[in-house]
This record gives structure tokens, sequence and C-alpha cells, in this order.
């Protein structure tokens, strides 16, 4: 079949990263089940997709389904040259049934952020979890997280709008550092929890992760509030700071789900087949280890002075264990 392509859109899909692929591509599969039909200049404008991506995603999709992945088992889409056709979808127009397993993880998740400081105990997702428990049974699950020790101080900080003074254990050693602070929000994202505040040592806004603060001590008056930047309000805990230098990244396709949470824009494609991500960097020895995780065949293309930090944070951990004896497997 022959459809026009859209340059703009088709660009902007193919830096899409797969979980948003696949979000989309749902949203579509969702819609198909509500509407049964549909034509493919109308799917592409909905969903903003190039319709010759959006045909290329329907027929991988037909190719999905239920083990053992027999003709019978498989979504069954039919795709001419210019309407979807869509049936046995049903299961994605009804409400899912959870197995009481199924039901337990997902109200072992809600009291788990219901128990976060900030949760709205009355909220939607409150309501939502008492009817699952419910439904459950008589059993109410208890989910207990643990809190940092200065989180109560800290949050009574952001509250009061009080300077502190945090002696803060960085990421390297030796890099243990005195600071005044002035914490403006405190946060729970991807298993920890992190105090937004703006540095006077710094001279800008950074983002402390609390199990590293070692004391807390006000440091005697308050602060006015800034707005908070941009790079702060994003779904993932790590940011490279506003003073950050943006290095360019390249490594192979399978191994960029390693750099999706450090990811400082979208990621491009090189001439060598690898993917390229921007990633903000704070310090050499932080890019250096993120470098030795990614293996040897991710390298640094920009700026060049960051080139050597894999090799650099590889010869200091060399000089820390070079001392101790090596015991070979057997």
């Amino acid at each position: 079949m022959s459809v026009p392509a859209t340059p703009g859109r088709r660009a902007q899909h193919e830096l899409a990263g797969a979980g948003e692929r696949l979000r989309r591509l749902l949203a579509v599969l969702a819609y198909l089940a509500r509407v049964g039909e549909a034509s493919i200049a109308e799917l592409a404008e909905r969903f903003g997709l190039d319709e010759r991506v959006l045909v290329g995603e329907l027929e991988l999709a037909a190719c999905c389904g239920l083990p053992p992945y027999t003709p019978d088992q498989l979504l069954e889409l039919v795709v001419d040259d210019e309407r979807v056709v869509a049936h046995g979808l049903d299961v994605l127009r009804r409400p899912p049934r959870l197995t009481p397993d199924e039901g337990f993880a997902v109200a072992a998740a809600a009291r788990a952020l219901l128990a976060v400081p900030g949760s709205d105990p009355a909220g939607p997702l409150a309501s939502a979890l008492a009817k699952l428990e419910a439904a459950l049974g008589e059993d109410r699950l208890d989910v207990e997280l643990d809190s940092p020790e200065h989180l109560g101080a800290l949050r009574d900080a952001v509250e009061e709008r009080a300077l502190v003074e945090v002696d803060y254990l960085g990421s390297r050693p030796g890099g243990e550092t005195t600071r005044v602070v002035e914490p403006h929000r405190v946060v729970a994202l991807e298993g920890r929890f992190y105090c937004d505040a703006y540095c006077h040592l710094a001279g800008g806004w950074r983002r402390f992760q609390l199990d590293r603060v070692e004391a807390l001590r006000r440091a005697g008056g308050t602060f006015e509030r800034r707005p908070v930047p941009p790079e702060l309000e994003g779904p993932h805990a790590f940011t490279g700071g506003d003073s950050a230098t943006l290095a360019l990244v390249a490594l192979p396709e399978g191994r960029r789900v390693l750099l999706d949470r450090v990811a400082a824009g979208p990621v491009e494609r090189s001439d060598d087949g690898r993917v390229v991500v921007p990633v903000r960097v704070g310090d050499e020895h932080f890019l250096g280890r993120l470098l030795l995780r990614l293996g040897p065949d991710a390298e640094v293309l920009h700026p060049p002075s960051l080139a050597g930090a894999r090799a650099s944070v590889a010869a200091a951990a060399l000089r820390r264990y070079g001392a101790r004896p090596v015991t070979p497997d057997r």
C-alpha cells in the first residue's frame, strides 16, 4: 500500500522511547476496541502519528497475542489501503478483573504510595484502595516505609522556611561537605526521599538524597520562596543541576534503556547505527561510573574533555584495591 509520509511526525516518533510507543499503541487499540473500525487518516490525526508509522505499528500489533501465539490467539487487525478493522479486542473495552493475587499486589502498591508523607489520606487513591480492600476481604494491608533520619526535621524546615546546615556525603569517596541550604520541598521518587533546595555553597539548586545527610542543624534565619526550576520537575529522581555540562553519550540501541532515566532530551541516531543520548553531568566522577556500567561500547562524543571519564574512575578504583591480594576463582 502507498501511504504518504509526514516527515515531522515520523521523525518525532523515531525519537520516542519504547515505553512511549507502547502507551500510544495501547491507546490506539483501546480506541479501535470501542469503535470497531476507523480510517488510517483519522487515527493518524487523533494520535499525532505519521500514517506510514501508524500502519507499521498496527502490523506489528497484529503479530502479538497470547501464548502459544497461534493464529487464533493473535490480535485480529485488518489493515487495507485506507481503513483499519479490529476484531477480538473486547478485553480492552471491559474493565479488567483482577485475581486475588493481582488485587493484593495493586493494594500493596497503593498502600505504599499513601504511606509517603504528603499523600492525601482522603483523596481518590485512598477511596479506590478502600473499595479494593473491601473486595479482597476482611484482612487489611499495612505498609511501612523506612524514613530517613532527618526526614521530619527537613519537612519542618520546609514549612517554616528555615535555613539549615547539613553535613552531606557526596557520591565519591572523600566528597563530604557542609552546606547551608534553603529547603523548598521534600519529594519521594524512585523509592527514595530527596530534598530540593537552593544551596549557598554551590550557588544554585541541588537535589539532595536524604540517605546521604549525615547531620542537620538549624542555621538561623529564614528564606524567601524561590520558583523551583524546570529541571527539578521531571518524573525521575536524577537531575544534572543548573550548572551541569551537557554530554552526548553514544551506545548500542539495546543498552539505551540504561540511560532513559538520566536522558536530558530527545535521542538521536549516529551514522554507525548507535543511539546518542544527551546527559547532564554534574561532575566527571559521576559520568565515569555511568560509563563503566554501560560497558565498553559506550563513549562520550562531546565534550572532548569528558572522553576520559571512564578511564579516570577505573584507574582510581584500581589504586584503591591494588594493594589487596586477589584470590583466583576455583
